[in-house]
């Protein structure tokens, strides 16, 4: 059985996230161990300079690296990453379950993105296409796209 590690900055506050999110987490039992790890996100001004918002992604790049378990493979989610199909995702996790790593980690930045520090470290760059999702949201998509990937790959009729 893989291990998939989520690290979000941010908690998830409304409840309709949290029960989305607990769904999905309850369906991947059957396939993966899963954890999640928050991180505390950081916050700017309204109106914030482009040093401010550096700060804030170097601040929060630095609380994500000290989470990321060594040896774990590891995805970032960020919009300028490859996009994939279900099917291609599912493949992509099949693969580096089997010639690389079993423990697999996802990194969801904050408001402002990744940090390059994080996405330099990153095994691979991954987009669930060129729209901004809030990071709350992105958690449960990401989620239902694992469980997805992971159905698909178990032949469970999950996927059609």
């Amino acid at each position: 059985m893989i291990k998939v590690n989520i690290i979000a900055v941010g908690k998830l506050k409304e409840k309709y996230l949290r029960d989305a999110c607990e769904e999905y987490l309850k369906r991947l039992k059957a396939f993966a161990k899963v954890s999640i790890f928050e991180i505390n996100e950081y916050r700017a001004s309204d109106n914030p300079s482009k040093s401010e918002i550096d700060t804030v992604k170097e601040k929060e790049g630095k609380a994500i690296i000290s989470k990321i378990p060594k040896g774990s493979y590891v995805f970032s989610m960020c919009i300028e990453g490859k996009q994939l199909s279900s099917e291609e995702l599912s493949e992509k996790l099949n693969d580096v379950a089997l010639n690389s790593s079993s423990e697999l980690t996802f990194i969801i930045g904050g408001s402002f993105g990744l940090s390059d520090e994080v996405k330099a470290l990153s095994d691979f760059r991954l987009s669930f296409g060129k729209i901004t999702l809030p990071h709350q949201l992105m958690r449960v998509v990401l989620l239902e796209q694992i469980y997805r990937a992971l159905s698909i790959s178990n032949n469970s009729k999950y996927h059609k």
